[in-house]
């Protein structure tokens, strides 16, 4: 079974607890956008998404026709792509309560940027403009929308969490992490000097510029190593392959893992970039 399809069926597993503080309230029909990162490289970021808001109270679907957010494109100047890409998406999300992603930068292109790929349709704005207001980043939307304060995980270990430059700049997240890494029994948390700054992924902008990329990557993980964190949490896949990939070139010991992971009590899996026990 591929990955999509195995967080799909996940997504409909019976019995899973809800929260204290969404009992009482009708379950919101939340769709699951997945990204593409976590569908091809870390498939348990989807599995512990589904987790964290099935137990707030959520009644989540993965829909099958999803696609690429269409970033990608975007960035690298290609509109008539990325809106085609965005009709896609907006067909096969637009029934839902809510869109969440467990990226900021997918989430982002979503909430931010999609409406305006559609300024000469006008129906199809107005369809972008509504998918837009539905759209959130998974921290952002536990927290700010249903009200989540703390999770019944625990961790050991010292963390150190890196603010991605969608998920800060364009949605505002920044204190919402942290207040449920609070909650997460056994972790203390180390923060960088510098967290909002950028780890030189930049999605096309790493393959474009991979000189400037890799000295903002040092700078990073010199800043990573100054915390004596033994764990570097983010919530963009993208960011954390990115100094996972830096960090164990440097011969790090550092454990790299995607909030989510955490929150939702699978931080004993390999860490990103690690075998998978079993296989090597």
């Amino acid at each position: 079974m591929a990955p999509l399809q195995e967080i799909r069926a996940a997504a409909n597993l019976p019995g899973v607890s809800k929260s204290p503080s969404c009992s009482g309230a009708p379950p919101r029909r939340v769709a699951l956008f997945v990204t593409c990162l976590v569908d091809l490289f870390r498939p348990s970021v989807g599995f512990a998404a589904v987790k964290l808001l099935e137990e707030a109270g959520c009644s989540v679907e993965v829909p099958p026709l999803q696609v690429c957010c269409g970033q990608p494109a975007y960035n690298s100047g290609d509109r008539v792509t990325t809106r085609d890409i965005a009709r896609q998406v907006i067909d096969a999300f637009e029934s839902y309560d809510a869109v969440v992603a467990p990226s900021g930068s997918c989430g982002a292109m979503l909430s931010h940027h999609y409406p305006g790929l559609f300024d000469d349709d006008p129906a199809m704005k107005a369809r972008a403009e509504r998918l837009a207001g539905r759209s959130y980043e998974l921290i952002s939307f536990l927290v700010d929308v249903l009200g989540v304060t703390r999770v019944t995980a625990r961790y050991a270990g010292v963390a150190t969490y890196h603010d991605s430059c969608s998920g800060l700049r364009e949605l505002g997240v920044k204190r919402q992490p942290r207040r449920l890494l609070g909650s997460v029994a056994g972790l203390r948390m180390s923060e960088m000097t510098s967290p909002e700054v950028c780890c030189g992924f930049g999605g096309t902008f790493c393959v474009k510029y991979p000189d400037i990329s890799n000295a903002m990557v040092s700078e990073k993980t010199a800043d990573i190593a100054a915390t004596g964190a033994d764990t570097l949490l983010a919530g963009d896949l993208g960011c954390l392959m990115n100094m996972a990939g830096k960090l164990q070139r440097d011969g790090s010991a550092v454990r790299v893992r995607h909030i989510a992971e955490v929150l939702a009590d699978m931080g004993d899996n390999a860490s990103i970039g690690e075998p998978v026990r079993g296989t090597g």
